[in-house]
């Protein structure tokens, strides 16, 4: 089973598309998990970012059991130790992930919205994330969605799909 989990105050109209697109990648039942609204004590106020692992943190002491993954999916933007930002973290031993949604979407740039490459971008990172908590690391085939992005524009790049040497290797 797969849980998603809301990270915020923000109300996510993509939760509910995004469960029926991760239902489809790794054919597991896929549920909506409760908000996680209380998320302030992650904030880096100097940096207006959120730290990813205390999000990680949050949502591994509430984590429903052996065998379950879940992701998590802020709205704000998230970085980690030694980096700018990221677009998602994951902690393969408990099997939990975070997305952030903040610099996907084309608005963060000051571009007008495109809510189709919004939606593929968040499948690729969630996919991505995920794929971690199922066993698999960064691949170096750019179009396999395990490839790591270190850019929007990789992100773009790359598919949506596991590359048929990461596919049979993925432990769901």
């Amino acid at each position: 089973m797969l849980v998603l989990r809301q990270l915020g105050a923000d109300s996510f109209r993509e939760m509910r598309w995004l469960a029926a697109s991760l239902d489809a990648v790794f054919g597991l039942k896929v549920v909506e998990g409760t908000a996680l609204a209380d998320i302030e004590d992650a904030c880096d106020h100097s940096r207006r970012q959120y730290r990813a692992e205390s999000l990680l943190a949050k949502l591994a002491g509430e984590h429903p059991g052996h065998g379950c993954k879940v992701l998590g999916v802020a709205g704000v933007d998230l970085y980690a130790a030694g980096l700018n930002f990221v677009f998602g973290q994951a902690d393969v031993e408990l099997g939990i992930a975070v997305i952030s949604l903040c610099r996907l979407r084309q608005e963060f740039y000051g571009l007008p919205a495109d809510e189709q490459l919004f939606r593929d971008r968040a499948l690729k990172e969630a996919v991505h994330e995920l794929g971690h908590t199922f066993g698999l690391g960064h691949c170096p085939d750019g179009r396999c969605v395990m490839h790591f992005s270190n850019s929007l524009a990789d992100t773009d790049w790359k598919s949506a799909a596991f590359c048929t040497s990461c596919r049979p290797r993925l432990l769901v």
